[in-house]
């Protein structure tokens, strides 16, 4: 019996979608198996079998198609902690320090140092990571002036750059590691920076 036209569609991941998820997995084996210079258009079309024009539908250069294959499994972030601003803040400085030690943090250093700073890869990846990183932190120290435990700093953005400088420094650069050690350090430097804002705001 045929089906008839007003009876709905099964259900199902559409076409276009299933090509995506393909080409992003060929992309990650290929970065896992011979790095990011070897992630191409022609490669993931020729490893996925998806077809050029259909992945250039998804991503405008192979330099998109990389960042978003080793961004697939950053972390989001996530809501407060229970035990207040700087806990949720060492546990995200944390998180984000645990992803880039590993491999895939390495790979983005090393695509970010071979593209262009105004390439759609370095915008990418600014407003991926560094950005939405600075928004968490924005967040939570919002949710903590509103909820009475600091006062409203003043100089926030001064403040964001202080916390989050040091871990995309070393992540460039790599003249020091990303280890735990950093990451409480880090959170504990954090801890000072708010507390003296506080501070200053109560002199005032």
């Amino acid at each position: 019996m045929s089906q008839d036209a007003s009876s709905p569609r099964p259900r199902g991941r559409p076409p276009s979608a299933v090509a995506r998820r393909k080409a992003l997995s060929a992309a990650q084996t290929i970065l896992a198996e011979q790095g990011f210079g070897h992630v191409t258009i022609e490669a993931v079309s020729a490893r996925s079998g998806v077809g050029k024009p259909t992945i250039y539908r998804h991503w405008s250069n192979a330099g998109e198609l990389v960042l978003e294959a080793l961004m697939t499994e950053f972390p989001q972030n996530a809501s407060a902690a229970k035990g207040g601003l700087i806990d949720s803040l060492r546990a995200h400085l944390r998180r984000l320090v645990a992803t880039f030690a590993a491999t895939r943090g390495r790979q983005i250093a090393m695509a970010l140092a071979a593209s262009d700073p105004e390439s759609e890869m370095a915008k990418a990846f600014r407003h991926r990571v560094i950005l939405s990183s600075r928004e968490h932190g924005r967040a939570l120290i919002a949710a903590a002036v509103a909820g009475g435990e600091i006062d409203s700093p003043a100089s926030i953005e001064i403040i964001l750059d202080m916390i989050y400088a040091p871990l995309f420094y070393r992540l460039l650069v790599g003249h020091l590691p990303l280890d735990a050690s950093f990451a409480e350090e880090l959170a504990d430097q954090a801890e000072v920076l708010l507390v003296r804002a506080e501070r200053v705001e109560g002199r005032q």
